[in-house]
């Protein structure tokens, strides 16, 4: 980055900001590149929820919260170039949106002393709090999401996977690669046949791959995708005439727009979600009140209660908590960053309490301690209705298999502890 494009990001941040906010949590968007059609309207859903509060609630404990954005366009580098920009400005936590930033920026928010949220993303095994102290990945993380998926299969095949195939179409990178020990596990545990497909980003030819899948005939197909990519493996899966409700994305690849350009083909298919669907909530008539009628929507307003827009409001709304109870513990509004994760390590998101946020049955009930970053993990499966074009629910909340996962985290958080020097906490 030269230093002329580095003043002009500072300088196009500071513009941006509100001159008198009090507490700082920046936004790292996408909103150009491959994939802006997936960070738009999570990047919206963020900032919306902090405008609510702000305009509702007159911020969280009497403190205006400032969300300056930065944009990464999904670029490691970028995003690394973002993080350095913001965190002069005392930021509480980085939500970056990116596996790929997210394993650059653990070191550095270890030696910053800033919190990183990677809520449904980024590294695994910083469920495990007493090695990741400055990670957070509640409510669900990948591994959790591909136990869930193949949980949801087993209840399909009544329970008994020996000598089925399935497949992974994953994204060719951190992200999409995440899934893979867990997978490895699960078919050792089940009996089944896993098939590993990547496919290289930004993902607009995924042929051959479709091909191999025609010819091998895999059960299920678990998918692991983003942007073009989800919709490019869709239609190649309508054109191989592959039944839909046997393919299963992860969260990050089930939003509306990922199924709407296949049409009625993508009737049927399903994804993951730790998080509820639609609009049907109140906090969205709040959101209508205070933030869309009152003209201080993000962006264009037209994402309000998409599967991304939500999950970004949800995002925020877990911070906000953490802000909340951060500031109960430090008996101060004013908190520091290292008082906002001592929010997150006291963290209990109750059922009640999500009720009481406008948002019943939204979101898994989310207790985070000094040893676990993660929370419980729970996933529910969705379903398109190519016919409705709209997604709906069709399991409860599914607990993941931690018979494998844990044992799995605990090795390669370890790992990385030798590796980084890091001597284990919590004791």
């Amino acid at each position: 980055m030269t230093l002329k494009f580095t003043a002009l990001v500072a300088a196009g941040l500071m513009a941006a900001a509100p001159a008198m906010a009090d507490l700082v949590v920046p936004n790292l968007s996408y909103r150009t590149g491959p994939y802006a059609a997936n960070g738009i309207p999570y990047a919206d859903g963020f900032n919306d929820y902090f405008t609510l509060l702000n305009e509702r609630d007159g911020g969280i404990g009497g403190e205006r919260i400032q969300v300056p954005e930065c944009e990464t366009a999904y670029n490691t580098e970028k995003g690394v170039e973002c993080y350095e920009s913001l965190k002069g400005q005392n930021p509480l936590v980085m939500n970056p949106l990116s596996t790929g930033i997210t394993y650059q920026l653990i070191p550095k928010v270890g030696f910053d002393g800033i919190p990183l949220y990677t809520p449904g993303y980024g590294r695994t095994s910083a469920k495990n709090g007493k090695v990741f102290e400055w990670v957070f990945n509640a409510p669900a993380n990948y591994w959790d999401g591909a136990s869930v998926a193949v949980k949801h299969i087993l209840d399909q095949e009544g329970g008994d996977l020996n000598g089925k195939k399935i497949a992974l179409v994953y994204h060719n990178s951190a992200y999409g690669k995440e899934p893979i020990r867990t997978l490895q596990e699960l078919s050792e545990k089940h009996g089944f046949e896993l098939l590993e497909l990547p496919v290289d980003a930004p993902g607009q030819e995924q042929k051959s791959q479709w091909l191999q899948i025609r010819r091998d005939k895999p059960d299920y197909v678990i998918m692991y995708a983003w942007g073009v990519m989800n919709q490019v493996a869709i239609q190649e899966a309508v054109n191989i005439r592959f039944p839909m409700d046997h393919m299963i994305g992860i969260w990050w690849s089930g939003s509306e727009n990922d199924v709407k350009p296949a049409g009625a083909g993508a009737d049927g298919y399903k994804a993951l979600t730790f998080h509820g669907v639609g609009q049907d909530y109140p906090l969205y008539d709040d959101m209508k009140t205070h933030v869309l009628d009152a003209g201080k929507a993000s962006g264009a307003g037209d994402q309000v209660g998409t599967v991304l827009y939500s999950r970004g409001a949800y995002a925020a709304l877990v911070i906000a908590e953490a802000i909340r109870k951060g500031q109960e513990v430090a008996g101060t509004s004013q908190i520091s960053a290292a008082q906002l994760r001592d929010g997150f390590e006291a963290l209990d998101i109750t059922a009640e309490r999500m009720d009481e946020l406008g948002l019943p049955d939204f979101g898994q009930p989310v207790k985070l301690s000094c040893e676990n970053h993660g929370g419980d993990g729970l996933a529910r499966l969705q379903q398109w209705s190519a016919s409705e074009e709209k997604w709906t629910l069709i399991t409860d909340f599914i607990e993941p298999d931690e018979e494998v996962l844990a044992p799995l985290i605990a090795e390669d958080s370890a790992a990385y502890a030798a590796e980084a020097g890091v001597t284990e906490r919590c004791n």
